[in-house]
């Protein structure tokens, strides 16, 4: 089972052409459910692994099984290390160790949860060994009560036996969406009530994960299940966990009226609770018991102010209710994955927002990098499923945002230069800049400009490593706007008397050159991968010194093809030079394909080369 708000999916290392890992081996995986009507069941696995390469034992030399302290119990265990000699190594008791699930990172989110790890160390592993485990789980208590649902996707590994069995109740026919598992006919039969499902992975090599590729379970071999006959019925499961927990309680319609009160209209007031909840209200994940899917009573996380995404959502729903506007919880992948299986099931769904229909306004309570009124790029264009309506709706592709820079040089005879940035972010992404800002005390000022400008080291071979910042201002302006200012100095920037060579671009965190160099990762792609909208401006001028003459510029460009425009521009006066260059990038949907890649490679290698372009220059006589 895969909790809600705590999706992790892992990828192998880059080998070939294929996602194929050859360090392991698999030889035989029967993960075997017994589901009861009440939706507890039974779970027995029988692993076995052969270690082929040395680097494997590091990861795969230990297994940890993943429980929950409160709905779960492990009843049996048995593992031991097979040698090639056919000696057997048993795991002894004291190689079982049981633990706390890793806690946050520092700097992360805290979680409180009762997962636990029983963490079994397999004894003298080495090449060669075939590692063996088997036990049994005991999932007491079902997340969704009278209902089933599982979801696995294909081992990065070779594999000789993966068979997934589902014992059902004959009351509980088992829906199942299945790319790259075949179902296995059950020869055996099943006993009176009952009938047994069973699918059986079909070797193979898996396709490489592609930089900035959707999720594999978009596209490669996985196996849903479910009891739900669609995703209007898993809805209803959903919300009914959460029946009554929205409710606003008088401290909630106080501070509800407190915060809209004098504002125009009812989409000013939506914002200002979202604001306040994304402001006010920690991110804290609490999985005890079925709290990966039942969220907390509105009044206790207004209590507490703290809350995982569904306790954001929940009391923004009822701040929202408090003023007479309706809404509604919607459930979302807020990874890159994008397509739902046709069978309901939780694995995929890892995030919850809220809905307004009466303003047709999405939000994300919990969102650090964008403002109210707008979406983190992760959960644009993705099919959302509406809690009340129980009905799918789609999150907008696109959402204002524009990145302008501008940047002078002062160039001076002995090489060295003084510089000005402004940079300004309008709509989704000003956030991030103004989060930096807001929080950070001033002694941590000068290293986020630095961070802007780390640019100029990777631009010129290396020479501005360290940038002395003597100047830092910011403007923050109210609503969607932020705009910043940076100025230094630059050792190294031109290498006279000779001829000299200068970048006509330098890239700036958030610039026009990273969001090339993003869209551009893979010399060529199969797997659709993920194409947000794109709106840069750049400007940089130079001014060099007197007595240098500037021999060379760079022709302009300007171009249209596979949904890029872009255009840039050189124009000198006297011992100036002004490089201006614009970005766009709109396309129907938040991915592309394979197809639009190969559309897009003439136009991203056109503008690669235009970025790489120089200003040549030398000493005058």
């Amino acid at each position: 089972m895969l909790w809600f708000c705590l999706l992790i999916l892992c990828g192998p290392a880059r080998a070939r052409d294929t996602g194929t890992d050859p360090a392991l081996t698999i030889d035989r995986f029967i993960q075997h459910y017994v589901v009861e009507t009440d939706g507890s069941y039974r779970l027995d696995v029988d692993l076995a692994r052969t270690i082929v390469q040395q680097r494997a034992l590091r990861s795969h030399g230990q297994y940890a099984i993943s429980y929950n302290r409160t709905l779960d119990e492990v009843l049996a265990l048995d593992a031991y290390t097979q040698k090639p000699d056919g000696r057997r190594v048993p795991v002894q008791p004291g190689q079982v160790q049981d633990q706390q699930e890793a806690a946050a990172a520092p700097g992360e989110a805290p979680m409180f949860e009762d997962t636990r790890l029983k963490v079994v160390v397999f004894p003298e592993a080495a090449v060669g060994d075939q590692l063996v485990l088997r036990y049994t789980l005991r999932r007491r208590t079902a997340l969704f009560p009278g209902h089933f649902e599982d979801l696995s996707s294909a081992p990065f590994y070779a594999s000789k036996n993966y068979l997934l069995v589902y014992d059902m109740p004959a009351s509980m026919p088992l829906h199942a969406d299945a790319v790259g598992f075949v179902p296995v006919p059950v020869s055996d039969g099943s006993p009176p009530g009952r009938r047994r499902y069973q699918w059986r992975y079909v070797n193979g090599d898996n396709e490489r994960l592609e930089a900035g590729s959707v999720s594999y379970l978009d596209y490669g071999k996985r196996l849903a299940v479910s009891t739900f006959a669609d995703y209007a019925a898993f809805a209803r499961a959903f919300r009914a966990g959460a029946a009554g927990r929205t409710q606003p309680s008088p401290a909630i319609v106080a501070l509800a009226r407190q915060l809209t009160a004098g504002l125009p209209d009812a989409r000013a007031r939506a914002l200002a609770l979202s604001e306040w909840v994304r402001h006010n209200i920690r991110y804290v994940g609490v999985y005890v018991g079925a709290g990966g899917v039942v969220a907390h009573p509105a009044a206790s996380v207004l209590e507490n102010r703290y809350g995982d995404c569904k306790d954001h959502a929940g009391l923004l729903e009822a701040l929202l209710a408090a003023v007479g506007i309706d809404s509604t919880g919607a459930l979302v992948n807020s990874g890159n994955a994008y397509r739902l299986p046709d069978t309901p099931t939780l694995g995929v769904f890892n995030h919850m927002i809220t809905w307004v229909p009466s303003l047709g306004l999405y939000l994300d309570p919990t969102a650090e990098a964008v403002g109210a009124g707008y979406l983190p790029a992760g959960i644009l264009g993705k099919p959302v499923l509406l809690l009340k309506t129980e009905t799918f709706a789609m999150t907008p592709i696109l959402q204002p945002e524009r990145n302008r820079s501008t940047t002078w040089f002062d160039i001076r005879r002995d090489g060295r230069s003084s510089f000005k940035l402004s940079k300004t972010a309008v709509g989704a992404i000003a956030e991030p800049y103004r989060t930096a800002l807001r929080d950070a005390r001033q002694a941590e000022r000068a290293a986020f400009a630095q961070r802007m400008l780390q640019g100029l080291g990777r631009k010129s071979r290396g020479v501005f490593d360290a940038v002395p910042v003597e100047g830092f201002s910011t403007g923050i302006a109210d609503g969607d706007e932020v705009r910043l200012s940076f100025s230094g100095t630059s050792d190294g920037f031109l290498d006279l008397p000779g001829p000299s060579a200068v970048a006509t671009i330098y890239d700036f965190w958030g610039g026009l050159a990273e969001a090339v160099s993003s869209l551009g990762q893979e010399s060529e792609r199969r797997q659709d991968f993920v194409c947000p909208a794109l709106d840069h401006e750049d400007e940089t001028a130079f001014r060099f010194p007197k007595g240098v003459r500037i021999l060379a510029l760079p022709k302009p460009v300007k171009l249209m093809d596979g949904g890029i425009h872009y255009r840039a521009s050189y124009a000198r006066r006297g011992n100036e030079v002004v490089v201006k260059r614009r970005l766009t990038f709109r396309h129907g949907r938040a991915t592309c394909t394979p197809a639009d890649y190969r559309a897009m490679q003439p136009a991203l290698e056109r503008i690669s080369r235009d970025l790489r372009s120089q200003i040549v220059v030398s000493a005058g006589s």
